[in-house]
C-alpha cells in the first residue's frame, strides 16, 4: 500500500485573483493568494485553484459545502448575488433546493462556471 500523508482537491479557473475574491469574500472561506491559490476548507481539507487558459467548467459538482440549513444558505448566497442552478427534471423547490431525496441540496456556480453545492449532512 502507498503511505498517503494527506490529500487535496483542485479545480481550474479562468482567473485566479477573481476566484480568490469569490471564495474568500462571497463564500467566506480562508484562501491563500498565489499563482496557484489554496482554499482552506472547514475540517482541514484544501482545494487548489489553478489557472488554465482554455478553462472549461467541469461537467459535475466540484465542491460540496455542508451547511446546517440549505434554505438559509440559499438566502445568504442570494443576498451575495448568487442564484441557484436549476436542472430540468430535478424536483427543486421555489428556493432552488432539492429536498427529501437524500440530503437537502442546492447548486451554484463560481465565476469560472464550476458547480458547487450547499447541502445538509
Amino acid at each position: 500500500m502507498v503511505a498517503i500523508e494527506r490529500a487535496f482537491g483542485g479545480m481550474s479557473v479562468r482567473d485566479v485573483p477573481e476566484a480568490v475574491r469569490f471564495w474568500r469574500e462571497t463564500i467566506g472561506l480562508q484562501v491563500d493568494d498565489g499563482d496557484i491559490a489554496r482554499v482552506h476548507l472547514p475540517g482541514g481539507g484544501t482545494v487548489i485553484l489553478y489557472p488554465k487558459a482554455d478553462h472549461e467548467p467541469a461537467g459535475f459538482t466540484v465542491l460540496n459545502l455542508v451547511v446546517a440549513d440549505v434554505g438559509r444558505a440559499v438566502q445568504e448566497l442570494a443576498a451575495a448575488g448568487l442564484q441557484p442552478q436549476r436542472y430540468p427534471g430535478m424536483p427543486q423547490d421555489d428556493d432552488g433546493a432539492m429536498r427529501g431525496r437524500g440530503p437537502d441540496i442546492a447548486w451554484f456556480t463560481d465565476p469560472s462556471g464550476n458547480v458547487f453545492s450547499v447541502l445538509t449532512d
